[in-house]
C-alpha cells in the first residue's frame, strides 16, 4: 500500500524513458488527432483515448515496451490502465508529451 501511495505521488522508483526508446518501446499519445497535429514527439503513434479499446489491434506485442502520454498527464494514466487490464504487461505513464520530449533529450 505504502508503495502504492508513493508511486501516486511520483515518490516511487523513477522510470528512465530513453533506456526504454533504446529498447525499442513505443510513444502512444492519445490526444485527439487534433492536438496532435498541433505538435508532438517524432515518431509517436497517435490514439486517442476514447478510442484506444477499438485499437488494440495497432498495438500487437503486449510484451514490448508503451509509454503513454497526452497533454497533462490524466489521459494518459486512463490509456495505461486499459492497456494494463487488455494484457498489457511493460506500460509506463509518461505524463505530458511536452515534458516527455525533454526527457528524451
Amino acid at each position: 500500500m505504502i508503495t502504492t501511495l508513493q508511486n501516486l505521488l511520483g515518490l516511487g522508483p523513477k522510470t528512465d524513458y530513453l533506456a526504454l526508446i533504446n529498447d525499442g518501446a513505443i510513444i502512444l499519445d492519445v490526444r485527439t488527432n487534433s492536438e496532435f497535429g498541433g505538435g508532438h514527439i517524432k515518431g509517436s503513434v497517435n490514439i486517442a483515448v476514447d478510442q484506444l479499446k477499438n485499437n488494440l489491434h495497432r498495438l500487437n506485442d503486449k510484451n514490448k515496451p508503451i509509454i503513454t502520454c497526452c497533454a497533462s498527464g490524466m489521459r494518459s494514466a486512463a490509456a495505461k490502465n486499459i492497456l494494463k487490464s487488455n494484457g498489457y504487461s511493460n506500460v509506463h505513464n509518461g505524463g505530458s508529451w511536452i515534458s516527455l520530449q525533454s526527457k528524451l533529450h
